[in-house]
């Protein structure tokens, strides 16, 4: 019974992957813009809640197309509240599938690691001792695949409150820059061209989230040293 959620996740992304990559894509953006704008001034309220339900189904079971859904965050609803609309989604998500793993099979592998020793003991009790600076380096570091992010927390036993708290803070930098994009991202279409990601690695951007990863890393050291 415990194996159930992750099968029902690994089964609903296989199929999403196969069967909606082309609907969770820029081109499908691109076909129905206008449509989705028109929806939007005539039920901004509606519009804003089905987003929010579409994102969450993304992260939560995995589905491609979360840039695709920052983007369009961006696109309909401007720079802050698009912002505001990605990190809830994202967050709620993240969270839905977190309970999934640990609910199902991540408690029964933290109670293994909880009882082993040797140096997987040590290291456990490190993490634990740094569990928020740790699970802020998961969001802030661009090359961690926000899956991997998601799950691997359950699966050694993190608390679901730093867990909350790390994901809604963690991922503010890297949606602020997603949802960036989708705001100017009508005249990238128009001009027939693709959004540009690199502007990610851009020093002015990727410098500050770095910075931030660097203030997680800190109070690692200074436990450490301590």
């Amino acid at each position: 019974m415990r194996y159930i959620p992750i099968i029902i996740i690994a089964l609903v992304a296989i199929l999403g992957a196969v069967f909606f990559a082309d609907a969770l894509s820029f081109e499908s953006l691109a076909e129905n813009r206008h449509r989705l704008l028109a929806v939007r001034d005539e039920n901004f309220v509606l519009t804003a809640m089905g987003f929010v339900a579409v994102y969450f189904i993304i992260v939560a079971f995995s589905l491609p197309g979360a840039a695709v859904a920052s983007i369009t965050g961006g696109f309909l609803f401007g720079l802050a509240f698009g912002t505001f609309l990605n990190v809830i989604a994202a967050t709620l998500g993240a969270c839905a599938i977190f309970l999934a793993v640990q609910l199902g099979i991540g408690k029964a592998i933290a109670n293994k690691v909880d009882t082993a020793d040797g140096t997987l003991a040590t290291m456990m009790a490190r993490l634990k001792q740094n569990e928020i600076s740790v699970l802020f380096l998961l969001r802030l570091v661009p090359v961690v695949p926000f899956f991997v992010a998601n799950v691997l927390p359950a699966l050694v036993g993190v608390k679901f409150r730093n867990f909350v708290i790390t994901t809604f803070l963690g991922i503010i930098p890297g949606g602020l820059v997603y949802t960036w994009i989708g705001v100017g991202i009508g005249d990238v279409f128009d001009r027939g061209q693709t959004p540009d990601f690199s502007i990610i690695w851009s020093p002015h951007i990727i410098g500050p989230i770095l910075g931030l990863a660097a203030l997680a890393v800190v109070p690692m050291f200074l436990g450490k040293k301590g």
